[in-house]
């Protein structure tokens, strides 16, 4: 790297705003971005950097009539390096708004910048439409988890377990966790072992489910409790199936059946659209298992198809 794009401390800069915040009320407003470099376009005269971190994407300008010099560092800028930048806000010219962006009428005219990181060339570029392969982008999966659709998937389960809390909490549930170093118990596979340090010879068992702790606690009273478990079982890979996984899981003392399916219809309802602005209609459809089996042969049938037994 050349000297003039040495690498940087912060300091005592302080972020003021992320990249996907600024808005027409931010205009005349002077702010400190930081991010990674997502793209740079020279417009002979004008350098334009978008500048990304995971709540959008900020446009910032450096312009050769107010400091030359800046502008000649900010050439040597590449994919995804990590910078800070201090400006103005102001709006686009005129015609040069980007609907597209929600940041799309502004941008920052660059004054200061800092290069946090270089970064070497990419292996494949932080964009949706990757043809990496999926063994390349695995290898690299801190920049596979950069991309705009993963970076959703993430903020989505989060969004999804916030809205199970709160629906659950708001009915009384209590969160407990679980210890996950526990005695062997016979479940469905195998369990994954840890050795124990201190007793030579023994082990640990990871749980396959908090089969045990829930036993325990219905009983000590703890009428209605529920659980973001992890799970672990050592068995063979399935569509459906893999070594670790989470599950919602869910405890309540003297139910009704009326009353699970009401809990849990009303959770999913209220959980997808909270998360996804998804709309649910209740009551779920209910079939029998022998209706199930008469109808379509398995007890989990996708109704979506309709592909009935005759």
């Amino acid at each position: 790297m050349q000297d003039s794009l040495k690498l940087e401390t912060l300091g005592d800069w302080q972020r003021t705003h992320t990249c996907g915040e600024l808005r027409a009320t931010d205009i005349g407003h002077e702010v400190t971005l930081c991010g990674w470099v997502h793209r740079t376009r020279d417009h002979g005269g004008f350098l334009f950097v978008n500048l990304r971190d995971r709540y959008g994407v900020a446009q910032v300008m450096f312009d050769p009539a107010q400091d030359r010099e800046l502008e000649l560092r900010a050439k040597e800028l590449k994919f995804e390096f990590v910078i800070a930048v201090r400006g103005l806000v102001r709006a686009r010219p005129q015609g040069q708004a980007n609907a597209q962006m929600p940041t799309g009428e502004v941008e920052v005219l660059a004054r200061e910048l800092k290069v946090l990181s270089s970064s070497a060339t990419l292996p494949f570029m932080i964009e949706d439409a990757t043809t990496a392969s999926e063994e390349l982008r695995l290898r690299h999966r801190y920049l596979d988890l950069r991309r705009p659709a993963l970076a959703r998937n993430i903020i989505l389960r989060h969004e999804f377990i916030h809205a199970i809390r709160d629906y659950l909490h708001q009915r009384g549930f209590l969160e407990i966790e679980t210890p996950l170093l526990t005695k062997s118990t016979p479940e469905g596979a195998r369990d994954y072992v840890v050795p124990c340090r201190t007793q030579h010879g023994k082990f640990y068992a990871l749980p396959q489910s908090p089969q045990i702790y829930k036993q325990l606690l219905m009983v000590s009273g703890f009428d209605k409790y529920f659980q973001i478990a992890r799970c672990l079982r050592d068995e063979d890979l399935r569509a459906d199936r893999q070594p670790e996984h989470t599950q919602i899981d869910i405890e309540l003392s003297f139910p009704t059946m009326e009353a699970i399916f009401a809990l849990v219809e009303g959770m999913f309802a209220e959980v997808f659209s909270a998360a996804a602005g998804v709309k649910l209609q209740t009551p779920f459809p209910r079939l029998t298992y022998h209706e199930a089996m008469r109808r379509f042969g398995s007890d989990k049938p996708d109704l979506r198809y309709g592909l009935e037994l005759a």
